[in-house]
C-alpha cells in the first residue's frame, strides 16, 4: 500500500512540475510580483517528458488498484475497508487534479484581467508599430502576462505577444509612450527584450 501512495504522490508531483512554468506567471500576477513570472521557464523543454511520466505513473497506479487481488487462505481477520488515501475514489481525485494541472496552459488566459482599453487616436501619423524580440516566454500564459503589463501603459493601441515567435508586436501612440517604457514593462515580467525593430 505504501508503494501505491508513492505512485500517487509521484503522479501529482510530475503533473504540477509539468505546468509550473505556466502556473508561475498567473501566481505572479495574483501576488503582484511580476518579476518572478519567468522563474520556471527552464522547465518547458522537459514538459513532454513530465507529461509522459505523469501518465505512466498514474496508469501504473490504476493498474495496481484494478488488478484482481490474489486470494490468500488465512483465518486471520482482514481489514475490509481500505483507508480513503488508498481508495479508488482518492486515486480518481488525484487523476482529475493531474489532468487539470496538465491542461493549465490551455486555459490559463482566464486568470488575466481584460486590459484592453478604448484608445482615441488624434493623429494616425502618431501611431507606431514596433516588434520586441523577447527571451524566456514558453506558453500562452507568458504571452498573457506580457500583454497585461504592456497594456497598463497609456497610449497602447494593441499588444500581441507570441511565445512561438518569441516576440511582441506593439502598436502605440508615440505622443503618449515610447519604446523604452514598453521595454521596461516587458522586462518587469521577468522575460527579457533582446532586440527591437520598427515595423
Amino acid at each position: 500500500m505504501k508503494s501505491e501512495n508513492k505512485l500517487i504522490g509521484a503522479g501529482l508531483l510530475t503533473a504540477i512540475t509539468a505546468s509550473l512554468c505556466c502556473i508561475t506567471p498567473v501566481l505572479a500576477l495574483i501576488a503582484g510580483t511580476s518579476g518572478i513570472a519567468s522563474t520556471f521557464s527552464w522547465i518547458e523543454p522537459f514538459r513532454p517528458y513530465l507529461i509522459g511520466l505523469t501518465i505512466l505513473v498514474l496508469g501504473f497506479a490504476w493498474y495496481q488498484k484494478l488488478k484482481p487481488q490474489k486470494e490468500i487462505d488465512c483465518d486471520c481477520e482482514m481489514d475490509e475497508k481500505p483507508k480513503f488515501i488508498q481508495s479508488k475514489k482518492f486515486l480518481g481525485i488525484v487523476t482529475v487534479f493531474a489532468i487539470v494541472m496538465l491542461a493549465f496552459p490551455y486555459y490559463s488566459g482566464i486568470f488575466y484581467p481584460n486590459t484592453e482599453k478604448q484608445v482615441i487616436v488624434v493623429d494616425k501619423s502618431d501611431i507606431k508599430t514596433t516588434e520586441f524580440k523577447i527571451n524566456g516566454m514558453t506558453c500562452a500564459s507568458c504571452e498573457e502576462h506580457v500583454n497585461h503589463e504592456v497594456n497598463k501603459l497609456n497610449g497602447i493601441v494593441n499588444s500581441k505577444a507570441s511565445y512561438e515567435n518569441g516576440n511582441a508586436i506593439v502598436e502605440f501612440d508615440k505622443t503618449k509612450t515610447n519604446e523604452t517604457e514598453i521595454e521596461k514593462a516587458i522586462n518587469s515580467t521577468g522575460y527579457k527584450v533582446t532586440d527591437k525593430k520598427e515595423n
